[in-house]
C-alpha cells in the first residue's frame, strides 16, 4: 500500500460510510426523478438495493452461522468499498451531464477510483481482508457502471449540472465521517434470525474453531478506537 499517513486513510474510508454514501444515493435518486424520470431514478435505487442486500446477505451468513471462505479470509462483502464505488462514478456522471463524452467517461473512472481508494483503506486499517475488499469494489464498480451504460444517452433540460454539483458536493461536506451503527444493526440481524446469543469472529473462524466465548465480541480491527462498531466492516 502507499505510504500515505494514518490519518488521511481514515478520512478516506469515512467517503464510504453509510452516513455518508447513502444520503448521496437518495439525493441522486432525488436529482433523477426531478431531472430525468422516476423510472431512471427507481432504477438505480433498485440496483443499489440489490447490492447493499448482497452485502448484508453475506454478513449475516457468517456473523449468524460462520459462513465464509477461509483460504480466503472471506466473511462478506465490504459495505464501504461498494457503497463508494457504487454511489461516487453515479454521482459524477450525473454531474457532468451534458460535457464531452471524454470528461464524463474520466468522471465515471474517478469515481471508481474513489471507491478503490476507499478499499484500500478498508484493508490498511484491518477492517477487512483483501478479498472482501475487492469483492466490494467489483459489485459496486458493476452496479453504477450497469446503470451508467443504460442511462448513457439520458438527456434532461430541467435540472442545471452546477447546481447539482453544488448540492452533492455540500451534502457530501456536511455528512463526510457521520457514523451510522450499521454493523450493530447487522450483527443484531444475524442473531436474531440465527437464534445465536453470540456473533462468530474471525479469529476463532480462522482457526476453525466454530465455538464462541461468552461475550466474544465480533472481530474488529487494530485501530478499534477510530474504527468503532458504528461503521459497517
Amino acid at each position: 500500500m502507499p505510504e500515505i499517513p494514518l490519518h488521511l486513510w481514515y478520512g478516506i474510508t469515512s467517503l464510504g460510510g453509510a452516513g455518508l454514501t447513502l444520503p448521496l444515493a437518495l439525493a441522486i435518486a432525488l436529482w433523477l426523478a426531478t431531472g430525468y424520470s422516476w423510472r431512471m431514478a427507481a432504477s438505480w435505487l433498485l440496483l443499489l438495493g440489490a447490492s447493499v442486500g448482497l452485502v448484508t446477505i453475506t454478513k449475516v451468513a457468517f456473523l449468524g452461522w460462520g459462513v465464509g471462505v477461509r483460504n480466503i479470509d472471506f466473511t462478506g462483502v465490504s459495505g464501504h468499498a461498494m457503497l463508494s464505488s457504487a454511489v461516487y462514478p453515479v454521482a459524477f456522471f450525473l454531474m457532468l451531464q451534458g460535457a464531452r463524452t471524454s470528461m464524463r467517461i474520466v468522471g465515471v473512472l474517478v469515481g471508481v477510483a474513489v471507491g478503490v481508494a476507499v478499499g484500500c483503506s478498508r484493508v490498511v486499517l484491518d477492517a477487512h481482508s483483501p478479498s472482501e475488499a475487492i469483492t466490494g469494489c467489483v459489485v459496486g464498480a458493476l452496479t453504477a457502471l450497469v446503470f451508467v451504460r443504460y442511462w448513457w444517452d439520458a438527456q434532461s433540460g430541467r435540472v442545471s449540472a452546477a447546481v447539482v454539483t453544488l448540492s452533492l458536493a455540500a451534502l457530501t461536506f456536511a455528512l463526510h465521517d457521520v457514523r451510522v451503527p450499521t454493523h450493530r444493526w447487522v450483527t443484531n440481524i444475524a442473531l436474531t434470525v440465527s437464534g445465536h446469543e453470540q456473533p462468530y469472529v474471525r479469529a476463532r473462524w480462522k482457526a476453525n474453531r466454530t465455538t464462541r466465548s461468552p461475550g466474544s465480541p465480533v472481530s474488529q480491527p487494530r485501530h478499534t478506537a477510530a474504527l468503532s462498531a458504528q461503521r459497517p466492516v
